[in-house]
């Protein structure tokens, strides 16, 4: 991965190109940033052009043996960590590097919901283990190969275990001087703080709508001008939600179905309706249940914001706009606190791991009391 292969940032590459060329590289960093920001393409980068041997234009080469080795994921200096679920007794990305690599070609702005569904395992939810710490301390503590610095590129530090974070704490606060960690990160403030208060941090900020539309062109040129500003301008600056709204939507379409279906049983009080409703969403799994709650979440405060009658303000699609101009009545200042509240506590109790039947039933009983008010 070159500079040259990520669109915009041009203010982050430049940093990340001071810092190799003033050798003045910090020995932990954070590249912090929303989601869908092209944060672990800014990494593959600058790890590739701190390796290569023959730096060109402010940029790698993209030919010596070190720039090839980094773009086939295979150089000896590097390693990578990342959430997993465990298989078996084991719990490392060892387990799964050939399909992290595949899926980082794939998906290199790194959709974390496409990882995880990867895994096979709905329920689950990937961390970083203790073992997966141990093993990379085992591994930064060898002298490197064929380059002046062993790097670490650690992707979302924030799905660390405590005792895998607290593993790690000591090679962050005593580095080796031939190492550099990377972490990537999507939520800092989840990140263990005496972790994050040791590292550089470095912001990478939202993709603008133009930008956004001109990646979207780029990837889908078939798509419409109208389409692609819709698009870009929902996605607000994320392209992987961008690129799932193209991508996905037969998703998004359930969700908006079963929210549709929640809020009129609930208004009409199907009381045994929603008992079959909340067997349905409990299907989904523990992930697949957490992001439909994040979608009611969203729901509602788009709904809140259109009674504002201000469409910039919005971020609707076309069949979520022609459910929202009669539904978006009955969200207003009595009720929208306490349904965004049933929503939050639903998608904490489902991630940990509360029964889902009972939680989908309890958010339809809820749903009932608050939607008149």
């Amino acid at each position: 991965m070159r500079f040259a292969d990520i669109p915009g940032h041009e203010d982050i590459k430049q940093h990340l190109r001071n810092l190799v060329d003033a050798d003045r590289i910090p020995h932990a960093m954070i590249i912090e940033g929303p989601a869908g920001s092209a944060k672990y393409m800014l990494a593959r980068a600058l790890v590739q052009y701190i390796h290569c041997t023959s730096r060109e234009n402010g940029d790698s080469c993209g030919r010596c043996p070190s720039c090839l080795q980094h773009e086939s994921f295979n150089h000896i200096d590097t390693f990578m960590s990342f959430p997993v679920v465990k298989k078996g007794s084991t719990a490392t990305s060892q387990d799964y590097i050939k399909d992290f690599c595949n899926f980082v070609e794939e998906n290199p702005f790194m959709d974390f919901q496409t990882w995880q569904q990867s895994l096979n395992n709905t329920n689950a939810r990937p961390m970083i283990y203790a073992e997966e710490a141990a093993m990379l301390i085992k591994k930064l503590s060898f002298a490197p190969r064929q380059s002046k610095f062993k790097t670490a590129l650690i992707w979302l530090p924030e799905r660390m275990q405590e005792a895998a974070a607290n593993k790690l704490l000591k090679i962050v606060e005593e580095p080796y001087k031939d190492t550099i960690i990377i972490m990537i990160s999507n939520e800092s403030a989840k990140v263990l703080p005496t972790i994050y208060s040791r590292t550089q941090r470095i912001h990478v900020h939202r993709y603008e709508d133009s930008e956004t539309q001109k990646i979207i062109r780029s990837i889908y040129p078939e798509l419409t001008e109208q389409n692609i500003s819709d698009i870009a301008h929902l996605s607000r600056g994320n392209i992987n939600y961008a690129l799932n709204t193209i991508s996905q939507s037969e998703d998004r379409k359930k969700y908006l179905a079963y929210f549709q279906e929640l809020m009129r049983k609930a208004f009409q009080r199907k009381i045994l309706d929603l008992r079959q409703w909340s067997l349905e969403i409990s299907a989904l799994g523990r992930e697949g249940q957490m992001r439909f709650y994040e979608y009611c979440s969203r729901m509602l405060r788009e709904n809140f914001i259109y009674n504002l009658r201000q469409p910039e303000l919005n971020y609707l699609t076309s069949e979520e706009e022609s459910f929202s101009v009669k539904f978006s009545r009955f969200v207003n200042h009595r009720n929208v606190i306490g349904l965004m509240k049933v929503f939050d506590q639903a998608r904490i109790d489902i991630s940990a791991n509360a029964s889902a039947k009972l939680v989908n039933f309890d958010v339809a009983i809820k749903c009932i009391l608050l939607i008149k008010k």
